[in-house]
């Protein structure tokens, strides 16, 4: 029998380009964050840039909410009896 190690399979182009698209978009929603916090952006005379940052993070909402809830479908439910059994 084969023993190796499998390697990952390299993400393709459009996973990279998703992702930094989600980092862009949490580091845009921060910046806004901290500026609001500061108190040097008024969210109010900002309407343009509060709406799309709202837009962003209920973006990123829903696909945290989905990737939440499709994580159980690629465990092992024997792994997860066992962990669930030692109390982890």
């Amino acid at each position: 029998m084969d023993q190796r190690p499998r390697l990952a399979i390299p993400p393709t182009l459009a996973t990279v380009v998703a992702q930094l698209f989600w980092v862009i978009a949490i580091g845009l929603i921060l910046t806004y964050a901290f500026f609001v916090v500061l108190g040097a952006l008024d969210p109010g005379q900002a309407s343009g840039m509060t709406a799309a940052v709202l837009l962003l993070l209920a973006l990123w909402g829903i696909r945290v909410w989905s990737q939440a809830h499709r994580a159980d479908e690629g465990r092992d439910p024997r792994l997860m009896h066992a962990r669930e059994r030692r109390g982890f």
